[in-house]
């Protein structure tokens, strides 16, 4: 495997995840953000960009003794390199249009 065809999947996976959380955005839905310095910010989902950077809204902190210092904080910006997780409850989430999508994108891969 070349590392061009490595980069032009990975580009595509990146873009699966892109559309799907840009679905999320329309719905307004609540998602609880892990970083990879094990803070969990929950929010509802305000944007999302190619970069999967993520903008949360009405925010709260899971552990808000470890990090009082983010109680007054409302909204955030959180860069898509920082991210661990993101997790999405079941219901905010169509199972079949996400397995359509990535169908479609291994069809895509495949040619």
């Amino acid at each position: 495997q070349s590392t061009w065809g490595y980069l032009f999947r990975l580009e595509s996976f990146v873009m699966i995840f892109f559309s799907f959380f840009k679905t999320l955005v329309d719905t307004k839905a609540r998602v609880t953000v892990e970083l990879k310095n094990d803070l969990e910010i929950s929010g509802v989902l305000h944007s999302v960009d190619q970069y999967l950077n993520i903008k949360l809204a009405d925010i709260s902190v899971v552990d808000p003794e470890k990090y009082p210092h983010l109680l007054s904080v409302k909204n955030c910006f959180i860069r898509g390199s920082v991210v661990r997780y993101v997790h999405i409850a079941k219901t905010d989430v169509d199972i079949d249009l996400l397995q359509e999508t990535c169908r479609r994108e291994s069809k895509q891969e495949r040619k």
